[in-house]
């Protein structure tokens, strides 16, 4: 990425990494694993060599290395990255997450963006089959993802306003 210091210099501002877990970020998360009936949803933000979760859902560890990270991929993209079958996509086929725990088979991820407009990590579902999403899911997932910008955004404590 070309502009990956900033991105990474964006992120740090929002003094969100490595923050508790907090039951407005876990709702949202919540509320999308059942609305999507999805085995993980995440709020998954990308470091330096790393993603760490600020709230996950169906996952037990708190991040995991950057360079097996569907969220390194996502955040590359122009809005959003969604992989309805992993097994078939060359980028994903042989990945550890893929081959082994959790088994990824479907994902999709929203970009979440800092205040100044850096791709500082995803809202992501994650799903143990193959999963397509209609327009109407997409525009959801998105809505999903404003709503933990705001919410980052808007608490002093993130560098928020």
């Amino acid at each position: 990425m070309n502009n990956e210091a900033e991105r990474i210099e964006a992120l740090r501002k929002l003094n969100i990494l490595d923050t508790p877990p907090e039951a407005r970020f876990d709702v949202i998360t919540h509320q999308a694993q059942q609305e999507f009936e999805c085995k993980t949803c995440l709020i998954s933000l990308v470091a330096e060599d790393r993603q760490w979760f600020k709230s996950r859902q169906g996952l037990t560890v708190n991040e995991t290395p950057r360079n097996v990270s569907f969220c390194t991929y996502a955040i590359a993209e122009e809005e959003y990255l969604i992989v309805p079958d992993t097994h078939a996509d060359f980028r994903f086929k042989n990945n550890i997450l893929v081959k082994g725990e959790p088994y990824i088979r479907s994902y999709a991820g929203m970009i979440l963006h800092s205040p100044d407009g850096y791709e500082i990590g995803t809202f992501c579902l994650i799903h143990d089959d193959v999963k397509h999403y209609s327009e109407a899911q997409i525009n959801r997932l998105r809505q999903y993802a404003r709503i933990v910008e705001l919410e980052m955004i808007a608490n002093p404590e993130f560098g928020g306003r």
